[in-house]
């Protein structure tokens, strides 16, 4: 599997699994790092943020049904995680819900020439992304979204 398979696999496993013990799913990054293999998990819930307790039982929740499904095909490490300040941005709704806050949106394709931005969250209509980069409205398809993050 490819790592956007591996992760689209990932969100389709993980996402139904939190929601049922409470949890929403943040984002899914599967790499290298200090030639380890990392699969990490961002989480978050309404009330009170995350602890390290969550982060266990999180991470309970979430062995077995990687033992079960084994779609990652090799020795790897689970590192569950809260968004943090500078939070991932994945769904629509979370550009809805921090409308008004700066980002940093990096696209597959260019948009306008160029595919790094840094600007205020807009919202999202129709499938856009709506940013204020310098002054200038940008319009960014949440297919063409690499990754976004609040810059706090």
């Amino acid at each position: 599997m490819t790592v956007d398979e591996i992760i689209r696999t990932a969100w389709s496993v993980f996402d139904p699994e939190l929601t049922e013990q409470g949890y929403e799913l943040v984002e899914v990054e599967y790499g290298r790092q200090e030639g380890v293999l990392i699969l990490r998990v961002y989480v978050d819930k309404e009330s009170g943020g995350i602890t390290l307790d969550d982060c266990t039982a999180v991470s309970q929740v979430l062995s077995p049904v990687l033992d079960a499904r084994d779609f990652l095909g090799s020795e790897y490490m689970l590192e569950v995680s809260s968004p943090g300040f500078d939070r991932p941005l994945r769904k629509p709704e979370h550009f809805v819900r921090f409308a008004g806050d700066p980002v940093k949106v990096v696209t597959h394709a260019l948009v306008g020439g160029r595919s790094r931005f840094s600007g205020v969250l807009k919202g999202f209509e129709d499938g856009l992304i709506l940013l204020d980069v310098d002054g200038e409205a940008v319009s960014i398809h949440i297919e063409n979204l690499k990754k976004a993050r609040l810059n706090r």
